[in-house]
């Protein structure tokens, strides 16, 4: 393994702990990175903002793929930045009120809306998108750019939520099962694969000098764009299979574990 010139990973039960923390390591790791000009890049389903708040100054030097690949930053600049149409924002949102528990976050690029008022939600919620606005009605529509409906189900999203909404793909939707409780709808093709694809192009670096790890469904494409994928201990089935090698779990921080073998050896 040599020439590695990027370095994407998933964020929540990935590079993040159960706690949703960053290893005290990683500061030193990633000074090591910047010395041999290998890009640290995370990757997620969260809101930009949920994403850089756990890096500080560093988002000056880093990329950032958020909202499962439809928005695209590299040291603060946009690169791709996707919106899904109101009139399909719309019927999904009528259809989900209809699902038992479910509960719904459009992910914008200026803040998250949601109708819920229940304050254990948004508490959990709060979590991982930062910035956001309680609306009296998802429907109305507004002036911000929505990327996403994410899909919260306290029993299991693909089980509860997936059977309900799979018909949407009709629309030309990416429709994925994004964790144990959680499932985004896009526009179609718009996932972290083709974000780092597009990332890659943009900065001539190719899927053999990429590394990249990932533990739930919407890590897959990434993963396959990437010569060097590793699906965590802890992560769902078929990413193991997707995946060419595999990583120690992410409360034991695995990433980085992987990434300080790559530097000593290297």
């Amino acid at each position: 393994m040599d020439d590695i010139r990027m370095i994407v990973t998933d964020m929540d039960g990935t590079f993040l702990n159960s706690e949703h923390e960053v290893s005290p390591e990683f500061p030193e790791i990633y000074e090591e990175l910047k010395k041999r000009n290998i890009l640290f890049v995370p990757a997620s389903g969260r809101q930009m903002l949920g994403i850089t708040k756990y890096f500080g100054n560093l988002e000056n030097e880093m990329a950032f793929i958020a909202e499962n690949g439809g928005y695209v930053i590299y040291r603060n600049q946009e690169l791709f930045a996707d919106k899904m149409e109101q009139g399909h924002i719309v019927e999904i949102i009528k259809s989900v009120r209809n699902i038992p528990g479910a509960r719904m976050v459009l992910s914008g690029k200026k803040k998250a809306y949601i109708e819920s008022d229940e304050e254990d939600f948004i508490n959990y919620i709060s979590q991982f998108y930062t910035d956001n606005e309680i609306v009296s009605d998802l429907t109305s529509e507004n002036d911000d750019s929505v990327f996403k409906i994410a899909i919260y189900h306290p029993e299991g999203s693909e089980l509860n939520v997936y059977p309900y909404v799979k018909d949407f793909e009709k629309y030309n939707l990416e429709i994925v099962v994004s964790g144990k409780n959680w499932l985004d709808i896009m526009n179609k093709n718009i996932n972290k694969g083709n974000a780092l694809e597009k990332l890659q192009a943009a900065l001539n670096i190719s899927p053999q000098q990429t590394m990249a790890f990932g533990d739930y469904m919407n890590d897959i494409e990434m993963l396959k764009n990437s010569k060097y994928s590793y699906a965590m201990k802890n992560a769902h089935p078929s990413v193991k299979e997707a995946a060419s090698f595999e990583a120690c779990s992410n409360d034991n921080f695995g990433v980085l574990e992987i990434i300080k073998n790559y530097l000593n050896q290297n």
